[in-house]
């Protein structure tokens, strides 16, 4: 398998940036999730699962290491009073913490098979920067396991031309100068039905058939056990 797309999100559940090369640690890509929205008035991170508007902003890194925020209509801020403006609620752009030590808390759906949540739970996010697992903080998926859907509806920030991804569980690879330990496949939630810029319509049958056909399963975490640079191009080396 080869490197087909890598994919950074600065802030967590906002559309991202495509990159050539990467810089990967045990935190996972420079920059990726390192920012994420919070209700000022129930102190809960913020994603696409409870607020789907969200995936219509997108974010990048300026050249001094900051974010900035892109709203649908253009507008570049990182101005809290202008983020809840466009949301409609009282938001704060908050970075994540270099210690770690504090875990944020979201909510998500009590039943994920649900097209249309009414119920939803307080769920514990990982500590530092905003990954769901605290553990593995890279996520890589094929394109054969891909098929006909849209990469964007998961996220990855690994994009792999190929297949067998997802056979590699427990074993470590080499990737550029990085080495990889794959483990467990990503529960998939609502989030990947909710509509995207790009012309990526709803589609409640894609966490159906996910649910149907795969367990709730789709694309892996990689443990990163060694440091380095990826760049597309870079094949994935079983070790």
């Amino acid at each position: 398998m080869r490197v087909l797309e890598l994919w950074r999100y600065p802030v967590k559940s906002l559309q991202g940036e495509r990159l050539s090369e990467a810089t990967i640690d045990a935190l996972g890509i420079a920059g990726d999730r390192r920012w994420a929205l919070f209700d000022r008035d129930t102190g809960l991170g913020l994603t696409a699962r409870r607020v789907p508007g969200l995936l219509f902003g997108s974010a990048r890194i300026r050249a001094d290491g900051g974010v900035e925020v892109v709203l649908p209509d253009g507008t570049v801020t990182t101005d809290d009073e202008v983020l809840s403006g466009w949301l409609g609620r009282r938001v704060e752009l908050r970075a994540a913490t270099q210690q770690g030590d504090v875990a944020p808390t979201y909510e998500t759906p009590a039943d994920e098979e649900v097209p249309d949540p009414t119920e939803w739970l307080p769920w514990e996010g990982a500590p530092g920067p905003f990954h769901d697992s605290p553990r593995i903080r890279l996520s890589l998926v094929s394109t054969g396991t891909l098929g006909t859907w849209d990469r964007r509806r998961f996220r990855a920030n690994v994009v792999l031309d190929g297949e067998g991804e997802e056979r590699l569980q427990g074993q470590e690879a080499e990737l550029g100068t990085v080495r990889l330990r794959f483990g467990v496949p990503i529960a998939r939630c609502v989030m990947t039905t909710r509509p995207q810029p790009g012309g990526i319509a709803r589609d409640t049958s894609v966490l159906k058939t996910i649910h149907r056909e795969r367990d709730g399963l789709l694309a892996v975490r990689a443990a990163v056990l060694r440091a380095g640079t990826v760049r597309t191009g870079d094949v994935l080396v079983p070790a």
